[in-house]
């Protein structure tokens, strides 16, 4: 579930609901703690790496805040300059800060996936301050659930033009870009709701079902041309998307993962847990590897068992 957009306005987060999602966490919250105790760990999902994107450019689209983040953080360690967009400035600018502060090379530019020539306009400025661009994240998106005769078309369009024609735009942009360097990488967030969805989410799985398609034809428009493109399948991230989307943003951090880890291990297969934004971020980067040659028109998952469940 992507996971990197501006909070929706008042209106809208009164419609962010998530059948079962919130009364189960506030079960968790009471009940729960025993199970969050019993529950496996997350492996340490920051590997000291060689700088092996070290002279590399990298866009990232939707950076401002959960896998987004994560991708722009971990590209930057490896020694790549990461150029990144997203609506909501002030976030933005603290991760670029962050970036700089460790030591890495980063760019925050306010645009909006939805409008061409924002994202014009992003690609342009950020070949222009690196001198390039080798690897693409188009991981903006957003989602609103309800049952489907009870979207209003507006809402339906923001939603499509979001998650699926932001992501044409970027791929529009950044390909002459690659041609010009004789080839590149780019990887398009889907979810795993694409393979494995549930009541209340058919926009937001038909975006994500999309982008299966853009990616398995596009490939095929620039294999022979030195640029892969693939998807990430990630499953339930726990992000500020999923806490808005469940109505817990207001819940304190310690009785949010307890929660958390409660409705998980009820509802999420495999290994029980939501994935941290950081272990899909490596996983992103692990997809970017320059050693991946033969990889292209692919969507891998990384859902953590529950597509098998």
């Amino acid at each position: 579930m992507d996971e990197q957009r501006t909070a929706p306005t008042p209106s809208r987060r009164k419609a962010l609901t998530l059948a079962g999602f919130a009364g189960g966490l506030a079960l968790g919250a009471a009940g729960g703690v025993a199970l969050a105790q019993a529950s496996r760990a997350p492996a340490p999902t920051i590997v000291e790496a060689p700088k092996r994107f070290a002279g590399k450019v990298v866009l990232i689209t939707g950076a401002t805040s959960g896998i987004g983040r994560a991708a722009a953080l971990a590209f930057a360690r490896q020694g790549a300059a990461v150029a990144f967009c997203g609506r909501r400035e002030t976030l933005g600018r603290e991760v670029e800060a962050q970036i700089r502060e460790a030591g890495g090379r980063a760019h925050y530019i306010r645009a909006d996936v939805r409008e061409e020539v924002q994202v014009a306009d992003f690609v342009r400025e950020a070949v222009d301050t690196f001198q390039g661009l080798d690897i693409a994240l188009n991981n903006a998106g957003i989602t609103l659930e309800k049952p489907l005769h009870e979207f209003a078309a507006a809402e339906w369009n923001d939603i499509i033009e979001t998650n699926l024609r932001g992501v044409f735009f970027a791929i529009k942009y950044q390909i002459p870009e690659m041609l010009k360097r004789g080839g590149g990488t780019i990887l398009v967030t889907s979810s795993s709701n694409e393979h494995r969805t549930s009541a209340r989410r058919s926009v937001y799985t038909a975006t994500k079902s999309g982008l299966i398609g853009l990616v398995r034809s596009a490939a095929l428009d620039y294999a022979d041309k030195g640029i892969r493109i693939n998807a990430i399948v990630p499953g339930t991230t726990d992000t500020a998307l999923v806490r808005r989307v469940g109505g817990t943003e207001a819940m304190p951090d310690a009785m949010w993962e307890i929660a958390a880890a409660q409705w998980a291990r009820s509802n999420l297969p495999g290994i029980k847990r939501m994935a941290k934004p950081e272990e899909i971020a490596e996983f992103a980067v692990a997809m970017a590897a320059p050693e991946l040659t033969y990889m292209t028109g692919s969507a891998l998952v990384a859902d953590g068992g529950s597509g098998s469940g």
